[in-house]
């Protein structure tokens, strides 16, 4: 585990012991084929980081509460929807190193058992007796299918813009991580100022979380990341290196980059990409521009009391862009 990931989680240690269990009992059903996929799931569950952000923006706060863990325990399962539902869409068999749930179950259980995750995010969020966390969460499952829609058009097109990117992710990934803070300060300290400074905070993390990712596709070790290097080109999903890349080439290169794209690339291809990339100096320039945002999103909670729960909100945005996976 990341050294810095490792710190915050110890620091919290009984507060995720509570969200785990919480979890466990929101997730259990009386449908035996549900709970063997769900069983599935959280064995094979991922860092958790939208939870502990929950987590970690409430304690910001003060004591979090049942409706902190209630809360987090929702985003998880609402996260882990779009999961299930983007690897039937993208035919991936491999997640976080292992089969997938299309890859074991196929893809009829696959998008029902999405259904049913997402539904039972957004029911089991009657249980805080909050309408607005209830809003906040239907919106937010709104925008990531936007954003998703948006993206499979643009992948068809190749055409997208970098003002269209910051869109799209902003939909995409940026919505759910800028709730999960918005959401934990709610629980503990429900005031206008203090939910639009987290809800910054994490909109921020979001978008520089989506461009490591983006680096990471481009950079990253197979052995690492549990998925292949270039999945997203191979995927047809052009991201901010590639469109910081093509914006500066000359119109040759960029129609042949586009042409490798629309064919369908091959290993040998994604060398070639990635090479063009690398002489055009879209890796640094997406490099930076998660920089720039990882500071934003540090000055979205730098007037909080020094103590170690905003510690933690600033160790968070280090983890995003030093990552490896």
């Amino acid at each position: 585990m990341n050294p810095i990931l490792h710190q915050i989680r110890l620091s919290l240690r009984s507060e995720l012991a509570e969200y785990d269990r919480t979890l466990s009992q929101i997730m259990s059903s009386n449908v035996a084929l549900v709970d063997k996929v769900a069983k599935y799931i959280v064995r094979h569950r991922g860092k958790g980081l939208r939870p502990l952000l929950v987590v970690i923006c409430a304690r910001m706060m003060g004591e979090p509460n049942k409706n902190t863990y209630l809360v987090a325990a929702l985003v998880e399962i609402l996260h882990t929807a779009t999961l299930v539902h983007d690897d039937v869409i993208d035919e991936a068999e491999v997640r976080r190193s292992f089969p997938s749930i299309n890859a074991l179950w196929k893809n009829k259980i696959s998008i029902l058992m999405g259904d049913y995750l997402l539904a039972k995010s957004l029911i089991s969020a009657t249980a805080t007796g909050s309408l607005e966390i209830m809003e906040i969460l239907a919106c937010t499952a709104k925008r990531l299918s936007k954003g998703e829609l948006f993206q499979i058009e643009k992948s068809r097109k190749l055409d997208i813009s970098e003002q269209e990117y910051y869109m799209m992710v902003s939909d995409k990934t940026a919505a759910l991580i800028s709730a999960c803070c918005e959401l934990g300060c709610m629980t503990v300290r429900n005031t206008p100022e203090d939910r639009q400074a987290l809800a910054k905070y994490g909109e921020n993390i979001g978008i520089a979380f989506q461009i490591k990712d983006d680096l990471l596709d481009f950079e990253g070790k197979e052995n690492i990341l549990g998925k292949h290097v270039g999945a997203d080109l191979k995927g047809k999903k052009i991201t901010l290196p590639l469109i910081a890349s093509l914006n500066k080439a000359t119109g040759r290169e960029r129609t042949m980059v586009l042409k490798l794209l629309k064919k369908g690339v091959t290993d040998n291809d994604i060398k070639e990409i990635i090479s063009f990339c690398e002489r055009y100096g879209g890796l640094n320039q997406a490099y930076q521009t998660a920089q720039q945002y990882a500071l934003l999103a540090k000055q979205s909670v730098e007037h909080y009391p020094d103590d170690q729960y905003k510690d933690n909100a600033i160790k968070f945005v280090d983890y995003t862009i030093s990552r490896k996976k």
